[in-house]
């Protein structure tokens, strides 16, 4: 009895304590109830986390409070609470917060997790070397081209058949990126190369998954629980060794008055730094940098174009708008460029709003506070997590007018033309900012006006509303899988 009513003591104890730290830090945004341990997991509904953040936006306004086991998390919504946060005070929300389902494969390393000086020091230099190699001018324009012309010869291989072309476009804007990472591009049947995609597809999957959904919320948890979540760490080290080969491969034959691509500016400027003992450029930043670069820029820009053709194929009057801005733009001779998309203001705003309908990343990716902070009345502490929803943003009621529909106007002013909206925010905000955003914006207009002059998208099955809204539910906003078929377009 006496050892029974120890351990309830102690159990109470331990209770209190944790209730106690959850309530510690006053003057926090208000929110649910949360229960000890289990913060207020009650609260989310089992995959279904970002639909259960945003009926809390709706409950308790655009900033609220919510608990992550006995660990509190301040979300912020909708556009003005946003670009406060990430714009009008972006140096205190700036840090870069926890992802459990990959803070032990980085470990701090690399660019999209690392904080402080390492992160300011491999963002400039990666910014700086991307752009020498041509993000964001002709030198890459030309690449996608290239790619995408590729792509019409594969698709013309289907004869108008009907299948998924997700893994065709995936190794399509996977090879733009490797021929900056690496050099060269792959064939898009390589075995090594297709399970290296497959892999990024998976990875994304799993974070998205009911599994990865409760690793983000009680890690401490989650981490002793047998799942699939487990396999994201292997998956990513295994990306790893794909990336290492290369890396050996540009050792053998660098030559450090002439890199060829990122790896060897990296490695050039390893060996500039050898006898620095506080230096940032090691070999696993070199490694871990290469695998964020080459995870955010295949998978997020594949899904929007995939949203894309799905929104054509539902909207065959969109597709038709479009269609008659390249034949009269662009015509049939020559390849599309990025500069035409100053002379075609429907196409312009149809990516827009496929980026604001269908919300790829929908959670953002967490920030953190670098002080105490105030912010709209409430002292946020330092190290608190904060999630700034841009699922909010692009829902935001004052900011689009249907905002649960698929609407190109939100792009477009009375005149027909172009108007652009800054509460479009597909890439992050503030310091955060992804830093592929010129690669995407011109990879998917090149690629799409680029298939659409060339063929017109079909499908047998007859998509619903249903169908092309985005499903809302962990850290990737996939579109469902289907078949179409590309027929060639008579001229």
């Amino acid at each position: 009895m006496l050892t029974a009513l120890l351990i309830f003591i102690s159990c109470c104890f331990f209770i209190f304590s944790t209730w106690n730290t959850m309530y510690g830090k006053k003057n926090l945004p208000p929110g649910p109830t949360p229960l000890p341990l289990i913060g207020n997991l009650l609260h989310i509904k089992s995959g279904s986390l970002v639909d259960s953040l945003m009926k809390l936006w709706k409950q308790y306004g655009p900033v609220y409070t919510l608990y992550f086991g006995p660990h509190p998390v301040v979300v912020i919504c909708g556009y003005e609470a946003v670009k406060d946060a990430l714009v009008h005070q972006g140096e205190e929300f700036g840090a870069r917060g926890p992802l459990p389902t990959l803070e032990k494969f980085t470990k701090g390393y690399g660019l999209s997790l690392s904080n402080g000086e390492r992160w300011k020091i491999i963002r400039t230099f990666t910014l700086k070397t991307l752009k020498s190699f041509g993000f964001g001018n002709k030198s890459i324009e030309a690449k996608i081209q290239e790619e995408a012309l590729c792509s019409v010869e594969e698709l013309n291989k289907y004869h108008g058949v009907q299948f998924n072309p997700s893994n065709l476009f995936m190794g399509s804007f996977s090879d733009v990126l490797c021929s900056v990472m690496f050099g060269d591009r792959y064939e898009y049947k390589d075995e090594r190369f297709s399970k290296l995609l497959a892999i990024v597809n998976e990875s994304f999957s799993l974070a998205s998954s009911r599994w990865g959904q409760l690793y983000s919320i009680l890690p401490s948890v989650m981490q002793y629980v047998p799942g699939p979540h487990h396999k994201i760490i292997p998956y990513a080290e295994e990306m790893v060794d794909f990336i290492l080969e290369r890396v050996k491969a540009s050792q053998e034959s660098l030559n450090p008055d002439s890199p060829r691509h990122f790896i060897d500016s990296f490695l050039i400027k390893i060996d500039q730094e050898k006898d620095n003992p506080n230096t940032e450029f090691n070999m696993r930043n070199l490694l871990v940098t290469a695998q964020n670069l080459f995870v955010a820029g295949i998978e997020t820009v594949n899904t929007t174009l995939r949203h894309s053709f799905l929104i054509l194929l539902k909207y065959p009057e969109i597709q038709a708008k479009i269609l008659e801005e390249i034949d009269r733009v662009i015509g049939q001779e020559r390849i599309p460029k990025f500069e035409d998309r100053a002379h075609m203001p429907f196409t312009q705003a149809f990516i827009c709003e496929v980026q604001r309908f269908c919300d790829v990343v929908p959670l953002n990716l967490p920030h953190m506070v670098t002080r105490d902070t105030q912010f709209r009345g409430y002292l946020i502490p330092k190290g608190t997590v904060i999630y700034p929803l841009l699922c909010t943003v692009h829902r935001d009621p004052e900011q689009f007018s249907t905002p649960y529909k698929f609407n190109p106007n939100h792009f477009l002013d009375e005149n027909g033309q172009f108007k652009k909206n800054d509460a479009l925010m597909p890439f992050s905000a503030g310091k955060r900012i992804c830093p592929g955003e010129s690669l995407a914006r011109m990879e998917l207009f090149i690629f799409l006006t680029t298939i659409l002059q060339k063929f017109t998208l079909t499908s047998k099955t007859e998509f619903t509303e249903s169908d092309i809204a985005p499903k809302m539910a962990g850290f990737l906003n996939a579109a469902i899988d289907f078949d179409m078929s590309f027929s060639s377009r008579e001229h």
